[in-house]
């Protein structure tokens, strides 16, 4: 069976989205997917701008929410991509296994803060007062907005691709298979 909504090649690409192809949209295959409800899309691009781009929480921090939302979401495209872009930002295997909870025992500090955070959102739908309070000192309370909308934003994705199970970009998959965990 082949599923719905697999990723649009440039020749399918529609119409009135091809002014987004040659950015962000057309470099990955979730949004190659996404381009299947073009309005959505179109929509979606300011706010990954700011999610992906213009947060508070700054790269590392990002990551680090966005990996464990692969993880608890189950989403091996997000994990295996996040996984990638973690490396590129220095960030250790240990460090990116940590977020999977293979870390030779507890996360701790701010790791562990954010993996608290992301975790209560999965299993609370909402940050604990203790744990906001925690994290406003910490991080901030802009970031502690932006890791609330990055959980959502990532989850969204990970619904997305999940459902058409869209596959792993090629270069990430190869760096899978090269370099695994």
């Amino acid at each position: 069976m082949t599923l719905p909504c697999q990723p649009l090649t440039d020749a399918e690409w529609p119409a009135e989205i091809l002014d987004l192809r040659d950015g962000f949209a057309g470099a990955l295959n979730v949004y190659r997917t996404m381009a299947h409800h073009p309005a959505l899309l179109r929509a979606w691009a300011p706010l990954r701008q700011h999610i992906v781009k213009d947060n508070a929480l700054g790269p590392i921090r990002s990551e680090l929410v966005i990996l464990r939302a692969a993880y608890r979401m189950g989403s091996a495209y997000e994990w295996a991509h996040h996984v990638s872009r973690a490396r590129a930002l220095g960030m250790p295997d240990g460090r990116i296994l940590a977020m999977r909870g293979e870390d030779q025992g507890r996360t701790e500090g701010e790791d562990g803060l954010i993996a608290a955070a992301v975790d209560a959102l999965f299993d609370q739908r909402r940050l604990p007062e203790a744990l906001d309070a925690e994290l406003a000192q910490t991080i901030g309370r802009e970031a502690v907005m932006d890791l609330i909308a990055t959980v959502g934003f990532y989850s969204v994705l990970g619904y997305i691709l999940m459902t058409y199970d869209t596959p792993v970009d090629a270069g990430v998959a190869v760096e899978m298979r090269e370099r695994p965990l």
